[in-house]
């Protein structure tokens, strides 16, 4: 089987991108699995064809606007049938494009202060979550406005419901995988998240079903 190629992608405004990037590529590269490429800031990487050469973009950004070449180079790559995996700020990337957005399936509304909470894994069968247990992070919780068709693998508790930490969904006949963990380089670190990580560009680079 041959290596992923992977563009980690990273940039934009409030978060720590260089430092939560850096423990991102810290993480993939504990699996040989995955060939990794990062660009930084440049959004005309995605503008076709740039990202031809990529089985699987992993993105960290924050807001931004992305212009109509840069979000269809994107957005057709995926569909094509490559993988995508957002995380955290993925879902409050260009608040402006509803296309990204219906593509991430879902986005950021707010949070409660940094602080430690538990994430319950709703579907402990998926190759993703398989094996896992319910585990506390300290991370900044993201309620997000969600597509109710999306595959929530894990969850946490806000005012009483269930919010999605993890989701998997299709795009075209590409895969997409949220994780909503990492605000910061110390929550990029906690032991879960190169697990999460790992398991879900795996499955969004098709490599496991």
């Amino acid at each position: 089987m041959g290596k992923i190629n992977t563009l980690v992608f990273a940039g934009g405004a409030v978060h720590d991108w260089k430092g939560c990037s850096e423990a991102i590529i810290d993480a993939l590269s504990q699996n040989d699995a995955f060939e990794i490429t990062k660009v930084e800031e440049d959004l005309d990487a995605l503008v076709a064809p740039n990202l031809d050469p990529y089985d699987l973009i992993v993105f960290y950004y924050t807001i931004g606007e992305i212009t109509d070449a840069q979000k269809n180079g994107l957005l057709n790559h995926i569909a094509s049938g490559k993988g995508y995996v957002g995380v955290h700020s993925a879902a409050d990337s260009f608040r402006e494009c509803p296309e990204y957005r219906a593509m991430v399936g879902g986005h950021f509304v707010t949070h409660p202060h940094y602080r430690e909470y538990q994430v319950n894994i709703a579907d402990a069968e998926h190759p993703i979550t398989e094996g896992l247990v319910e585990f506390m992070v300290t991370d900044e919780q993201y309620i997000l406005d969600y597509d109710p068709r999306v595959d929530v693998l894990a969850s946490a508790l806000w005012k009483g419901s269930a919010m999605p930490v993890v989701w998997t969904k299709n795009w075209g006949k590409g895969r997409v995988f949220y994780l909503a963990l990492g605000h910061d380089a110390k929550a990029c670190r906690h032991e879960m998240f190169p697990i999460l990580l790992q398991r879900g560009a795996l499955w969004a680079g098709t490599l496991i079903e």
